[in-house]
Formats: structure tokens, C-alpha cells, sequence
């Protein structure tokens, strides 16, 4: 990390798979949020945890999303940042939005752990969708035929009613 000032690390989990937007030069940008838990406790003894955006980006002449492509939803990491402010105005306000931009990132368990869970989800999707499926369609009910019966009505229609 270039600034020894301003780096930090954050362990936690990760709240859902990470999201990838192409930009315009070949790069990616990943975002993905970490959830860390406090170093204390509240009143009811449960110790909470804050979710904390991350964007990454992944140079162009790297394959895929590097090691970014390897994280999942669950997994537990250890992600070293930055921190930038981005200043921009917006409908004639200043706006300063602070981002955490990953350097880099530590994965905290083993890959076994991390695929058994993965396929865990992926069979858990896949009883939905069976139990979707099974599910009876729903029964449209006809239309209700007016008092008088038209000619148009009586005709064949060319393509089949």
C-alpha cells in the first residue's frame, strides 16, 4: 500500500456474491459489502455487526476478476483498503462521498469450507425452483360471454382462436 496513512484492514463477511460493472477502457469495477462485527456488546449481550461497502478494481490486462472471482456470498476475508473522497456536484451541491477501495484481499478459510457452502446454495436454489414447478397453474377463469352473441363471434378467425 502506497500511503502508510491511510490503509486499514477490515475482517467480516461477505453479505451477498459481488457485483461486476464493466468500464469503458476494459477494466472492471467489483463491489461487494463486508460485514464486521463491533468489538463490543449491547444491552441484550448480542454483539452487531455494520456492513461496509467495498469497491474494487480489477485492471484490463488481468484474466477475469482475479481474486475477486473466488469470493461468494458467506465468506469469511480479510480485506486491506484504502480510503478516498470523491468530490463531484450535483444539481448545484457539492457533494463528498468517502469510498473503501480494496488493495487487496485475504481469504480466511479453507477453499473446502467456501465450495461446501457454495453448492449448498446451489441445491437449496434448486428445491425452490423444484417446488416452484410442482406447484398447480393457476386456472384463468373464461371470460364472461355478453347478453347477445355477435356474427364476429360465430366466424372463424384466420389465425385461430
Amino acid at each position: 500500500m502506497s500511503n502508510p496513512r491511510n490503509n486499514g484492514t477490515v475482517v467480516g463477511r461477505l453479505a451477498n456474491d459481488p457485483k461486476v460493472f464493466e468500464n469503458k477502457d476494459g477494466s472492471k469495477k467489483v463491489l461487494f459489502t463486508v460485514f464486521a462485527d463491533r468489538n463490543y456488546t449491547n444491552a441484550q449481550n448480542e454483539r452487531q455487526s455494520d456492513g461496509i461497502p467495498v469497491e474494487a478494481f480489477v485492471r484490463s490486462q488481468t484474466q477475469g476478476l482475479g481474486p475477486y472471482s473466488n469470493i461468494h456470498k458467506g465468506d469469511l476475508v480479510a480485506v486491506g483498503y484504502t480510503l478516498r473522497m470523491d468530490r463531484y456536484s450535483k444539481n448545484g451541491e457539492q457533494i463528498f462521498d468517502l469510498k473503501v477501495t480494496a488493495e487487496d484481499i485475504t481469504f480466511l478459510e479453507p477453499r473446502s469450507v467456501t465450495q461446501a457452502r457454495l453448492a449448498e446454495r446451489v441445491v437449496t436454489a434448486e428445491a425452490e425452483n423444484q417446488a416452484i414447478r410442482r406447484e398447480p397453474a393457476l386456472a384463468v377463469a373464461p371470460a364472461a360471454q355478453p347478453a347477445a352473441a355477435s356474427a364476429v363471434q360465430d366466424e372463424q378467425l384466420p389465425f385461430g382462436a
